[in-house]
């Protein structure tokens, strides 16, 4: 298992921290995407934002997205170990499990400058 690099990890704790002090709901889901995105391959920092993200989606009351984030986090830490997660993915409820996304550019650069 490999420790987050520091760019890296300044970019997700970016995200998480725009997540937190942002007012609107969509703006905070957004954050938390991208900070999962980054996170994947990481055990702590992946479980940390699903349960953020499980934070969020019981402040809102959606039901569906919190026992989605129960499920994530259940499986979030042994899936970056063993390094089997759907690159990309969202992290959301709505995004299938193993479902791999597109990756936005500016991510995909923050990622490649790091590693």
């Amino acid at each position: 298992m490999t420790a987050m690099p520091t760019a890296l990890r300044a970019a997700y704790t970016a995200e998480m921290t725009a997540a937190r002090t942002t007012s609107m709901g969509t703006e905070r889901w957004a954050h938390l995407e991208r900070a999962h995105i980054l996170s994947q391959p990481y055990p702590w920092p992946h479980t940390r934002n699903h349960i953020a993200m499980l934070g969020l989606a019981l402040r809102q009351r959606d039901r569906r997205e919190a026992l989605g984030q129960v499920v994530r986090i259940i499986v979030a830490a042994p899936g970056s170990a063993l390094g089997r997660y759907p690159e990309s993915n969202t992290g959301r409820a709505r995004a299938g499990l193993m479902t791999p996304m597109p990756i936005p550019e500016d991510l995909a650069q923050t990622i490649a400058r790091a590693i």
